[in-house]
């Protein structure tokens, strides 16, 4: 799929869904595990999965799915906009 949803969807409010090759998607969870003294291993823990996968989203290789990444912000006990960087629009 070439599109990405910027927050949760549902049935009531529905946002557009943009083209991904317009913009880098990144995202601050690296950022946030520092900030908090957490460790990768206790998030793919508590994620109940792989280091691996979990190590692919901290160093930015892999985005998690929406419903991941608001998974990743209730256990950080963070809001999701916490965890996302600003797109930039790509020229």
């Amino acid at each position: 799929m070439n599109d990405v949803y910027l927050e949760k969807q549902d049935n009531k409010n529905e946002l557009p869904i943009l083209p991904k090759e317009k913009f880098n998607i990144m995202n601050r969870i690296k950022e946030v595990l520092e900030e908090k003294g957490i460790k990768q291993t206790w998030l793919a823990e508590q994620l109940e999965k792989s280091y691996n996968m979990v190590n692919g989203y901290v160093q930015n290789r892999q985005q998690p799915r929406l419903e991941v990444l608001f998974e990743i912000a209730e256990i950080l006990n963070v809001e999701v906009k916490a965890l996302l960087v600003e797109p930039k629009r790509k020229k």
